[in-house]
């Protein structure tokens, strides 16, 4: 089976943002339509997580949690030999 790799949050709308700025003729219009898409993308993102942040920052504020951990910084550890830090029980 074909190991996908996840896709950047709002990758394709960056994407074409970036390709529209370096064309030549620059076209405005259209870079700013393709801005709009990009902060209507990021800004629907940001507002579903809103509530997950909160609930972490929270959670750290008043003792239950201790250190954050990024999962895949604590694997790329692992399988490079090094220590990694285990998150709190």
């Amino acid at each position: 089976m074909e190991k996908q790799n996840p896709q950047p949050v709002c990758g394709q709308e960056a994407l074409l943002l970036l390709n529209c700025v370096t064309e030549s003729p620059y076209d405005l219009e259209k870079c700013i339509r393709f801005l709009q898409s990009l902060r209507e993308c990021v800004l629907s993102k940001v507002s579903s997580l809103l509530p997950l942040v909160t609930d972490l920052y929270e959670s750290f504020v008043s003792g239950k949690v201790n250190k954050f951990v990024i999962p895949s910084q604590e694997h790329a550890s692992e399988g490079a030999g090094g220590s990694a830090t285990k998150q709190p029980s």
